[in-house]
């Protein structure tokens, strides 16, 4: 059902009242995707994954019970990796998926090493 033409009037209001008093916040809704917090959970959970397993491999020599903690850790984020999998589904998978090949992950990287190498580079004088 469209909106008459007084709706559509209070809702362009609506709109411009936003982009005058939050623009910062219109950028981050804008460039956002509905999977992207999603993603960003899958990051941090295989992040944890891996230094539970890291934390579990040092540990185990030394103590069963840390290495059992680490063990538990690598449970937790292995479910928690799982419970966004499935918030994501099929369709959000393939379009992460699809951004992170099209973006490159060398490129994010890079960003980042290209921040660090100016950062302390030193003038040549």
């Amino acid at each position: 059902m469209p909106l008459s033409e007084d709706e559509q009037r209070i809702l362009s209001e609506i709109e411009q009242h936003l982009y005058a008093s939050d623009p910062q916040l219109v950028r981050e809704v804008s460039s956002t995707t509905i999977y992207r917090h999603a993603g960003r959970n899958l990051k941090w959970a295989a992040v944890g994954f891996v230094a539970g397993m890291a934390f579990m491999l040092m540990t185990f020599t030394t103590s069963i019970i840390l290495a059992f903690a680490g063990f538990l850790a690598m449970l937790a984020t292995a479910i928690f990796f799982e419970r966004n999998l499935r918030k994501m589904g099929r369709a959000g998978w393939r379009q992460w998926t699809e951004t992170m090949r099209t973006n490159g992950v060398r490129e994010r990287m890079g960003s980042v090493g290209d921040r660090m190498r100016d950062r302390f580079k030193r003038d040549e004088q």
